[in-house]
């Protein structure tokens, strides 16, 4: 695994075989998780309004013309840019011998030479929003109504985050949270609903999306996001609610930790992310001592108009009735 790495970060080959045979794989994986998945693009445009300068602007995997247009010469000069001795962060877990763990790390990665070149990382940080966002957008594969709205929430491993994460859980943590309680439940106005808290190293969002019923519009939808939100706001979470949310957070860092690959994740996470890898023995308590009186505060905080980007999607002309309700239901499936 040593060799591997080090070969992996030491060395790249690429022709111009197998840079197109990858470019198309990652096209097709446009294609299937975004392109033809109705509402698929719902997310990436809502990125690209909340984000004006930020790189969260841009999905990861990019546009057809993002990779239509990339070269050899983009991948090489990515990897030289980053792929380099003074930009990795390596963990080593597992039973081994730590001495001898530390001299097949030096055997194998140093002889990689540093770069001449100054690592930069020129991250554009988002200017504070100072007003709500709106537009409205149509897809050819999503026939229904639907709303999406994001809140900008701060970076992971800050203290907010940390209320804020168990906030999003209980509003929209599967089908027993809050928001698919309220729209697809008790009010059957919507067919699907979905949430998260994208918790990164910068900051970003909280979002919720409500495909609508038959006969219900995207106003309906987003007046039901903005009283779920609301409720959250005037009255603290139940005893209940915030101790199902931070067992939820116990079994995860429980079963989140079972295996070698599992644990060097967590590490590397908390060591680049966090700048601290002994956060993997403290993260947890922090979970655990927040109150009700901080998950609302931060609610008042952070969900609310001026942090907001809407999109409301209407069915293009001539849509079939139900078409969207079925394929979702398909792929909850």
């Amino acid at each position: 695994m040593f060799w591997l790495e080090a070969d992996r970060l030491g060395s790249l080959r690429v022709d111009q075989a197998n840079f197109e045979s990858e470019r198309e794989v990652v096209k097709e994986e446009r294609r299937v998780r975004v392109d033809n998945q109705p509402y698929g693009k719902v997310i990436e445009d809502l990125y690209a309004a909340a984000f004006t300068v930020h790189p969260y602007h841009h999905t990861t995997i990019g546009s057809m013309d993002d990779l239509n247009k990339a070269t050899i010469s983009d991948v090489q000069d990515f990897f030289h840019a980053f792929y380099r001795p003074d930009n990795v962060t390596m963990i080593v877990v597992g039973d081994f011998n730590v001495d001898q763990a530390t001299t097949w790390a030096q055997k194998y990665f140093g002889g990689i030479p540093k770069p001449a070149q100054p690592l930069v990382r020129a991250i554009p940080q988002e200017p504070v929003q100072a007003a709500e966002k709106r537009m409205t957008k149509s897809y050819p594969n999503s026939p229904l109504p639907a709303v999406v709205i994001g809140y900008k929430v701060p970076a992971q491993y800050t203290p907010d985050s940390y209320p804020l994460d168990l906030a999003s859980n209980i509003l929209s943590g599967g089908e027993s949270g809050r928001l698919y309680r309220k729209l697809v439940y008790d009010d059957q106005i919507a067919v699907q609903v979905n949430g998260a808290g994208n918790f990164t190293e910068d900051p970003n969002l909280f979002f919720a999306i409500a495909v609508m019923n038959q006969g219900k519009s995207s106003t309906d939808g987003e007046k039901e996001i903005n009283d779920v939100l609301e409720g959250m706001k005037t009255t603290a979470v139940s005893p209940q609610e915030l101790e199902k949310a931070k067992n939820q957070e116990i079994a995860g860092f429980i079963l989140g930790r079972e295996t070698a690959k599992e644990k060097a994740d967590a590490l590397g996470r908390y060591s680049v992310l966090g700048k601290n890898p002994n956060l993997i023995n403290t993260d947890l308590s922090n979970y655990l001592k927040v109150t009700a009186a901080d998950i609302q505060r931060v609610a008042r905080l952070y969900f609310a108009t001026v942090h907001a980007t809407v999109l409301t999607v209407e069915p293009p002309k001539g849509a079939a009735p139900g078409a969207g309700q079925q394929q979702n239901e398909e792929n909850n499936q």
